[in-house]
C-alpha cells in the first residue's frame, strides 16, 4: 500500500480538484483529506459518513465553582486573558477560546478549584463515496494541533486501506508549508506538487520541493492552467527538472471545472476538455508509482 499526497504551496491552484479526478482514474484507492482547517473534497465526493469519532487535542480549564475562594489570582496570573471574575461573588470563569492549557492558574490557585480536562478539537470521520473510501476530519473553529489532527486521519486511511485491501491511498494535502503539511508528508511514497504559472507559483514550488527534498519523498510536479503564462511554466518546468522532481504534465485552464463543481462532479466525470490532461497527468503518476514500487 502506497500514500501519493498531491501538495501546493498555497490555497486555490486545484490541488482538491485533481484528488477527487484522481479518485475518479485510481483503482481501489482510499481517498484522505488532509486539509483539515479548510476540508472540501467532500463538497465534490459528497461522503456518506459511516462513523464518527471525536478527536482529543490539548486541554483545558474549568473551574469547579463551590470550591473557588474568590481571590482572583488565576486571572491576574493568566497570561492569555483566559480566566476572569464573574458574578455577585466573583467566581473564576474560562473562556474556552481564550484558554492555553498551559496550567499556570491551577498551580497559584490556593483552594485547587481549578482542574482540566482534554479538549475536543474535532472528529475524524470514516464515509463512503461515489469514488471509494474516504477518511476526512472537522476541526472545531479556533481549534489548534490540526497536523496531530492530520496525523490521525493519515493513520484512519491506512486501517481502510488494509481492511479493503487496497493498493493505494490518496491524499489531498494542506496547503503551505507548516505542520499540518509536514504531517501529511512524512512517509509518503510520493509526492505531487501542483503549481500554476505566476510569479508566486515559482517561489512556491522552490519552498514545497525544499520541503519534500528533506523528508526525502520522491517528488513530482504538475502545472495547473498552464495556458495563462506559457513562458512561467515553461520555467516551472524547467526548474523542477533542474532540483530532481519528475515533471508530470501540463493541465489547460477550463471554466468547465468549475461549472463540474457546481454540479458537485470532478472534470473527469463531466468529460471537460481538460480531464484528458488529467487522464495524461494520472498515468504519468500511475507509472512512477508503479517504477518505485519495483525499484523498492
Amino acid at each position: 500500500m502506497k500514500e501519493l499526497v498531491i501538495l501546493s504551496g498555497k490555497g486555490g491552484t486545484g490541488k482538491t480538484s485533481l484528488t477527487a479526478s484522481f479518485a475518479s482514474l485510481a483503482p481501489d484507492a482510499v481517498l484522505a483529506d488532509c486539509d483539515v482547517d479548510a476540508a472540501n473534497l467532500h463538497l465534490l465526493l459528497r461522503p456518506d459518513v459511516q462513523s464518527r469519532e471525536a478527536f482529543h487535542a490539548g486541554r483545558e480549564a474549568h473551574v469547579k465553582s463551590a470550591v473557588c475562594c474568590g481571590c482572583g489570582r488565576c486571572a491576574a496570573a493568566c497570561r492569555f486573558d483566559a480566566m476572569s471574575m464573574t458574578g455577585p461573588n466573583e467566581t473564576a470563569e474560562v473562556d474556552p477560546l481564550g484558554c492555553e492549557g498551559c496550567g499556570v492558574c491551577a498551580f497559584v490557585c490556593p483552594t485547587g478549584a481549578i482542574g482540566f480536562s482534554d479538549r475536543m478539537a474535532g472528529d475524524v470521520m470514516i464515509s463512503d463515496t461515489r469514488r471509494g473510501p474516504m477518511a476526512h476530519a472537522r476541526l472545531v473553529p479556533g481549534s489548534d494541533n490540526s497536523g496531530k489532527l492530520v496525523a490521525h486521519v493519515r493513520q484512519a486511511a491506512r486501517r481502510l486501506a488494509e481492511q479493503r485491501a487496497c493498493t493505494l491511498v490518496l491524499i489531498d494535502g494542506p496547503p503551505g508549508l507548516a505542520c499540518p503539511t509536514m504531517a501529511a508528508l512524512t512517509g509518503c511514497a510520493h509526492a505531487l506538487i501542483v503549481i500554476e504559472p505566476t510569479m508566486s507559483g515559482l517561489h512556491d514550488l522552490d519552498r514545497v520541493l525544499a520541503l519534500t527534498g528533506h523528508f526525502s519523498v520522491p517528488t513530482s510536479v504538475c502545472v495547473n492552467k498552464w495556458d495563462i503564462d506559457a513562458a512561467k511554466s515553461v520555467a516551472i518546468e524547467r526548474n523542477a527538472r533542474a532540483a530532481g522532481a519528475y515533471f508530470a504534465g501540463r493541465i489547460r485552464y477550463d471554466r468547465g471545472v468549475t461549472e463540474a463543481q457546481m454540479r458537485a462532479e470532478t472534470a473527469v466525470e463531466a468529460g471537460v476538455p481538460s480531464a484528458a490532461d488529467i487522464r495524461a497527468v494520472w498515468g504519468r503518476m500511475a507509472e512512477r508509482l508503479a517504477v518505485e514500487s519495483v525499484n523498492g
